[in-house]
């Protein structure tokens, strides 16, 4: 009796291990059958897979998901994400209403590539003392980072860090140099794109 049971007990184990496990379910609750592409979260596009197969030596591909096009969106010229400067009137740090379309393509961004992290380098022009305009440039960078967070991006992702006005982008005193130097600058670092 105790072979007979012994026998059927190895048969059953060596049939479950022949059988694919379970497919695995999607963000939505349904099954994902091996060799499709489940849709992301929000019903659109490619999502990611975890591995049919359970176990050592298998990768979980939701961890640490692939940016498919992800460099290309950051480099293409055409793209709205090539925008990376939001400009101030002078001694202001609200965002104006017309960065507002631009810092929305960078918050989806950052919302769907969760390994992408920037950096806010809030700027100054040269007028005022060098204390005054690095907590000016402050508030511009937290002002641009709470603006990306408002629009979805995730606050982990983002660090600002104020400048003042140690990084001019023009280095003449009229009123279009100092203008172009009032700015919140956003730096990425995301897969192959390292720019700080």
């Amino acid at each position: 009796m105790r072979f007979a049971t012994m026998i059927l007990m190895l048969a059953a184990a060596a049939m479950l291990a022949g059988c694919p496990s379970t497919p695995t379910r999607d963000g939505a609750g349904a099954p994902i059958q091996e060799g499709t592409t489940p849709k992301g979260p929000d019903g659109q596009g490619p999502g990611t897979q975890t591995s049919p197969r359970s176990g050592p030596g298998t990768v979980d591909l939701t961890k640490n998901p692939p940016a498919v096009g992800a460099m290309n969106e950051l480099t293409d010229p055409k793209s709205p994400l090539s925008r990376r400067s939001v400009y101030f009137d002078f001694d202001k740090f609200d965002v104006k209403e017309e960065f507002r379309a631009m810092l929305q393509a960078h918050a989806q961004y950052l919302s769907r590539n969760r390994s992408a992290k920037i950096l806010v380098q809030g700027n100054t022009d040269e007028r005022g003392s060098r204390e005054y305009n690095i907590g000016l440039g402050q508030r511009r960078a937290e002002a641009i980072k709470r603006t990306l967070v408002l629009l979805g991006a995730p606050e982990s992702a983002i660090e600002a860090v104020s400048l003042g006005k140690e990084k001019p982008r023009r280095s003449g005193h009229s009123e279009e140099d100092y203008a172009e130097n009032r700015r919140g600058d956003i730096l990425y670092s995301s897969g192959n794109v390292k720019e700080f």
